[in-house]
């Protein structure tokens, strides 16, 4: 929700919060909120496909931190739309913003604020990992976060500002004064430098009744409450000491004469103007609505949390029966995209929007085919209906409705026995979607299996179709795993120049992440017939944009994968299997391409040296275009990198036997040197 400028109205006023040392306590954490803080207040790249295993180090730094202290943390998580839409308007102002934010970040390089598309499922996985206790809600998160903290009389940490209306027994801890990367100790133990928050603290600083907390916010405003062309007629400020204060403290200074939100709200009707009969009702209903959002109903987690019992689902009888009972357990555990409640409940989809120019289409316009198996296993034959994907088209929201889709096996599986269908036939529908083979991916590690699936979708459906270079940089990636990413690391902090942001190479991988994203989500769907990948230790968007940009700069790679042939062998498997399934060029190759096929056919029968030299003269037959050149050097870098440990191998023999020569014949080296060789 949110009360529109309330923190920064508290932040002004200091002396309301109280210093505290918080240790042995449990902790109920507000998880989106967490999620953002750590990785925007971080630093962490939001441009080139977010930095996963860095921001994976951060949160496990944050529960090492918790656990030293003693503090027991219960994450809370968002789950999907309210069904009855009433933040729908807020929501479509947010999606548009971030439009316009991700474009601007696109163009100028600046960080926008824009949160990685999969930086959500690195969050779950690795407090899954670390064995953090996690629920995600059925929608919206706040009162069932404070429900929870009132029965266990814990605080809350977070930072949303509906926090400071919420009556919380133990009080709420912002994260902006959390301070846990301050940690102290004392011989009692250690403990977290941090303030607390108490509406009664609240209210006693500014002389005002706790029950008209509720007609405050209404009133000030927040997400639920749509009131703003009517409110603007009122200026509150002017109810503030001299008429100087913000509208915040004139509110709540009007707000001292009452003492029942009632005859408050109905005071405020009265000072909104002339209203029509219909639109007073609007206003009215509206405002009490807004005020309905602070009273805490019981808390269905605490069963989950110690019974691990999935909770009832809440929605009214006009969506009673859509949602089968199996579902619910894994959505509250955090194994299932809350998505899926937007698809049964509203037939709807919103789509994330990643840092990409607004002339590029979206990213995920290539994994739709995706999304409609995955819509056609949720609403089954025998409801026609489309679902409404919220995407960007340019620098505008649109509402796209897309078909659902069913085909072969996934016609014969029913919604509501979907966890009981053979895997066999579960992963048929899984491998059919993805266009690949079970019998292609059985040479490959369980944990690359589907990422690999997924790049041969990709190599066949991506826009524009994809350079050699982008291909080979990912599989690097995903092949070299944490060992490449430190080196990458290290590099850049000894003062790496981090490259500009290409936009065709962006729009490329966010199309991979976007795969990779709605693949995961159905293969969650599908009850996990393929091992699900730990995305920190996967790909690091970071990395492979630099490795791109080395290639075609002319960079070597070698350095980076000498030390490790277990990642070579990945990665020749990986290219092996993913080449099976390269589209065919439709088009006549063009004069220079002729060239570079043929220089790969005599690579065989010529030394490498001398096909260096071939390269390098059309390499400057090519000066005048630009993507050819680009594409001879890369061709260049992956001659090399193919056969990468039988170059090293071979030059290292060649020059132990030259030195073993020369030692043997001294007399041959003096005549060298006389001869001036």
């Amino acid at each position: 929700m949110g009360v529109q400028g309330l923190m920064t109205f508290v932040e002004t006023h200091q002396r309301i919060y109280r210093d505290v040392r918080f240790r042995s306590s449990r902790l109920v954490v507000d998880g989106c909120n967490l999620l953002y803080l750590l990785y925007f207040d971080s630093g962490l790249d939001q441009n080139h496909g977010g930095e996963y295993a860095a921001f994976e180090d951060l949160i496990e730094k944050f529960i090492s931190v918790l656990r030293d202290c003693s503090v027991s943390p219960y994450v809370v998580l968002d789950g999907g739309s309210d069904h009855t839409d009433k933040k729908l308007d807020t929501v479509t102002l947010r999606a548009k913003d971030r439009i316009q934010r991700a474009h601007r970040a696109a163009v100028g390089g600046r960080q926008e604020k824009i949160l990685p598309q999969l930086v959500k499922m690195v969050f779950k996985q690795t407090l899954a990992r670390l064995g953090v206790p996690l629920a995600q809600c059925y929608a919206e998160a706040d009162q069932q976060i404070a429900a929870l903290a009132n029965e266990w009389k814990c605080p809350v940490l977070s930072n949303d500002s509906d926090f400071y209306i919420f009556e919380l027994s133990a009080g709420l801890l912002p994260l902006s004064h959390f301070q846990w990367k301050a940690v102290e100790q004392r011989a009692s133990g250690s403990y977290i430098p941090c303030k607390s928050y108490n509406v009664s603290s609240f209210c006693i600083f500014f002389s005002f009744q706790q029950q008209l907390l509720p007609a405050f916010a209404a009133l000030a405003g927040n997400d639920y409450v749509k009131l703003q062309r009517t409110q603007s007629s009122i200026s509150w400020a002017q109810f503030s000491p001299a008429g100087r204060g913000s509208h915040l403290e004139g509110l709540l200074c009007w707000l001292r004469s009452f003492h029942q939100p009632r005859e408050a709200l109905e005071a405020a009707l009265g000072l909104m103007g002339e209203l029509t009969t219909q639109r007073k009702e609007e206003v009215r209903h509206g405002l009490y609505q807004g005020m309905e959002e602070y009273q805490l109903p019981p808390s269905y987690l605490k069963n989950f949390f110690i019974h691990g019992m999935a909770p009832p689902f809440p929605a009214g009888e006009e969506v009673a029966g859509l949602v089968p009972d199996w579902i619910r357990l894994p959505l509250t555990q955090g194994r299932l995209t809350p998505d899926v409640l937007d698809v049964l409940l509203l037939q709807r989809m919103s789509l994330g929007c990643p840092v990409d120019r607004a002339d590029m289409p979206s990213a995920y316009l290539t994994s739709r085919p995706l999304r409609q198996v995955m819509y056609g296993l949720l609403l089954g034959r025998g409801r026609p209906v489309q679902v409404q994907e919220r995407d960007r088209d340019g620098l505008e929201l649109r509402l796209i409705p897309v078909q659902p889709a069913l085909r072969g096996v996934a016609k014969q599986l029913p919604l509501d026995s979907l966890d009981k269908v053979e895997p066999s036939q579960r992963l048929q529908v899984l491998l059919k979607s993805l266009g690949v083979t079970e019998a292609s991916l059985s040479c490959l590690p369980p944990q690359l299996r589907l990422p690999v699936a997924v790049t041969c979708y990709w190599l066949q459906r991506a826009q524009p179709p994809l350079a050699e270079r982008l291909l080979r940089a990912l599989l690097l990636g995903l092949s070299n795993g944490d060992a490449l990413r430190r080196r990458t690391g290290l590099l850049i902090q000894n003062g790496l120049p981090q490259q500009k942001l290409s936009v065709a190479v962006s729009h490329a991988f966010n199309q991979w992440q976007a795969c990779l994203k709605d693949s995961m989500h159905l293969n969650q769907l599908l009850g996990f017939p393929l091992p699900e990948p730990q995305i920190a230790r996967l790909y690091e968007g970071t990395l492979v944009h630099y490795l791109v940009h080395r290639m075609s700069s002319g960079g070597r790679l070698k350095p980076f994968l000498k030390s490790d042939s277990s990642c070579v062998k990945h990665y020749r498997i990986m290219l092996s299997v993913i080449h099976q399934f390269r589209p065919q060029e439709a088009s006549t190759p063009s004069e220079e391409q002729e060239r570079v096929a043929a220089l790969r056919r005599r690579r065989r029968r010529q030394p490498l040296d001398d096909l260096t030299v071939d390269l390098q003269q059309l390499f400057i037959q090519c000066t005048d275009d630009e993507e050819t050149a680009a594409e001879v050097r890369c061709t260049v870098r992956a001659l090399e990198d193919q056969d990468l440990d039988d170059m090293v191998s071979v030059r290292t023999r060649y020059k132990a036997k030259e030195r073993l020569n020369r030692c043997n014949t001294p007399e041959l080296i003096r005549k060298e040197e006389r001869r001036g060789l």
